[in-house]
């Protein structure tokens, strides 16, 4: 990982800390899931984020990685910085547990700032 990513994904881990509930930009986000077989078997998520405001804004973003009783194993915390009104950017929560026993992803907070 390259230190711009880290510092961005630092800063988005310190943007959620303190937000309450799912944050005010869980309508600017979707997430999908990379096929296993693209990714040597470990769960990866494409997220989308898209500015639907009329200033430039940044986002922070919390996915959470659940085994099958639905129990947080893993979080991750990614982030865009500065997209421009209607902009699109995509960014990929991935897991580092092993590919056994299997997890979801579930979206948990997002956060325009």
């Amino acid at each position: 990982m390259s230190a711009e990513s880290e510092r961005v994904q630092k800063a988005a881990k310190d943007k959620l800390k303190d937000v309450d509930g799912e944050g005010n930009a869980m309508s600017d986000v979707s997430m999908t899931g990379k096929a296993r077989s693209e990714t040597g078997g470990v769960l990866a998520s494409i997220v989308t984020l898209t500015n639907s405001t009329d200033e430039k804004a940044s986002y922070a973003v919390q996915v959470d990685f659940l085994d099958s009783d639905g129990k947080t194993v893993e979080t991750r915390c990614i982030g865009k910085e500065d997209l421009e009104p209607g902009e699109r950017a995509q960014a990929y929560a991935i897991s580092h547990a092993p590919p056994e026993p299997k997890l979801s992803a579930k979206l948990v907070k997002a956060q325009r700032y």
